[in-house]
């Protein structure tokens, strides 16, 4: 089963929890043992797992990102201005896969499954798709 679905980011950088929509997917697809895996065609976004509880993780992952990758560099040279969104997304990742159990995504006690944009806002698209196994 694949499933699209479409979010619309508030902010230039943010981290979006999507778990909900991936375990939705897993549920309407009836899969009690797979794989669930989450894909994000843009290149400057990308999806990450990672803590869920503490809103400082967030914030911390992303203050370090733009200390990493600042948006202004004298040496870039990309004409949208936007290679750190780039850089950002390409180190995050474009996918995340997740084994399925007992009808329900096997994450840790903390994690969660995140959007991650680095170029917003925007009308960004995600995808989930679910194999039974």
């Amino acid at each position: 089963m694949l499933q699209s679905f479409t979010i619309r980011t508030t902010k230039r950088d943010e981290m979006i929890d999507i778990t909900h929509f991936v375990q939705q997917v897993v549920r309407e697809a009836g899969v009690s043992e797979g794989i669930a895996i989450v894909y994000c065609p843009h290149t400057t976004a990308g999806i990450t797992i990672n803590e869920n509880a503490d809103p400082d993780v967030k914030r911390d992952m992303m203050r370090r990102f733009d200390e990493t990758y600042p948006w202004e560099h004298p040496l870039d040279r990309h004409a949208e201005g936007n290679t750190a969104a780039h850089m950002k997304a390409s180190t995050v990742g474009a996918s995340q896969h997740v084994i399925i159990t007992n009808g329900e995504l096997l994450l840790g006690t903390w994690q969660g499954v995140y959007f991650c944009e680095y170029d917003g806002p925007r009308q960004r698209t995600f995808f989930v798709k679910v194999w039974n196994g």
